[in-house]
């Protein structure tokens, strides 16, 4: 279905990139001022003390020899130790990436299903009022920073409209559902927790939807150019004029059509959710991978910020790979160009 020497290609890019992203993260957060060995003895510490900490911490060997042993550390899974915790950076990054999935899902859902209706919306109904409601939408989606719509969604929906809670992943009165994935939505379902599901939804609902607004609006824009294309084809000309019904040329065969451009943009939409999560995590307090690094920037906790650039920049890669195998399993012509 796609050659093996695609695979393999993308597989190596995917290394050299992680490869860069560890180098170019680690000289930047090691460059900056600021001292973390003094931020963790603190400010009245001897100079003893301050220089017995960071020769602990590795800080006073050169940055090449600190990169090195970072790396031969990263090869066998040990991302460090976070300066600030004092817990390995691996097994807190792993406690809270269940949390910040759940968020990025939920988002990537809404924004890809209402992205798509609002997309093809838009197309059907051309230079008609919906057209233009949706691209005042997506323009106010793309242009509205994420900080913004988040603090302005919970002085509405929380302190004016008390409808959604400002914080958390469920009720303070209730016990966490046991951990199997990390998210409370399935585990709640596999425990047969519905109360603990429906809180869960709740509390997820509205940092969600903040976090998947911005992504709405390009899978909306997208869909809209790639339906016009589509609905402009012989062969949808065609079908009308055998008297298909509309619902069923829309449906049917121009949007399984026009969906084909979108898988790559969902794909890119989903890295640039993880991004976003770290704003919109630190708003609704919500306990991912996102606060836990914006936590640590303030206390400059290099393994951690490392740590969480790698996690993300991984995902993000490995996430381009499998929509590029998914592009070419869905589109003949690719895999016909290949061969």
């Amino acid at each position: 279905m796609f050659s093996f020497r695609f695979v393999l290609k993308n597989l190596l890019h995917l290394i050299i990139v992680f490869l860069g992203v560890s180098i170019v993260t680690f000289f930047i957060s090691h460059v900056i001022p600021g001292d973390p060995a003094r931020m963790l003895v603190g400010p009245h510490a001897s100079q003893e003390t301050l220089e017995a900490t960071r020769a602990e911490l590795g800080l006073d060997q050169p940055l090449i020899i600190q990169y090195q042993k970072y790396l031969g550390n990263m090869s066998h899974g040990d991302l460090g130790t976070s300066i600030r915790t004092q817990l390995p950076v691996a097994s807190e990054l792993a406690k809270c990436f269940p949390a910040t999935l759940e968020l990025t899902l939920m988002a990537m859902i809404l924004a890809v299903v209402f992205g798509i209706i609002l997309g093809v919306a838009a197309a059907v109904n051309r230079d008609k009022w919906i057209d233009h409601a949706s691209r005042i939408i997506s323009l106010i989606g793309v242009s509205t920073p994420l900080f913004w719509t988040g603090v302005i969604a919970l002085i509405v929906f929380y302190k004016v409209i008390p409808i959604f809670p400002a914080s958390g992943r469920i009720d303070t009165f209730m016990s966490p559902p046991p951990n199997v994935t990390g998210m409370y939505i399935i585990d709640g379902l596999i425990a047969g927790d519905i109360d603990v599901v429906l809180s869960a939804i709740h509390h997820l609902i509205l940092p969600a939807v903040c976090l998947a607004y911005v992504q709405l609006a390009i899978v909306a824009r997208q869909v809209r150019s790639s339906m016009i294309d589509v609905l402009e084809q012989d062969y949808i000309r065609t079908a009308k004029a055998c008297g298909i019904p509309s619902r069923t040329i829309i449906y049917k065969y121009a949007l399984k059509n026009a969906l084909l451009p979108t898988v790559t943009v969902t794909g890119l939409t989903i890295g640039e959710l993880l991004g976003g999560a770290i704003i919109t995590e630190t708003i609704f307090a919500w306990p991912g991978m996102g606060k836990y690094v914006m936590d640590s920037i303030a206390f400059l906790d290099f393994p951690a910020i490392m740590g969480f650039t790698l996690v993300v920049s991984f995902s993000y890669v490995v996430i381009n790979l499998a929509v590029d195998i998914l592009y070419r399993i869905l589109n003949p012509q690719i895999r016909g160009v290949e061969k």
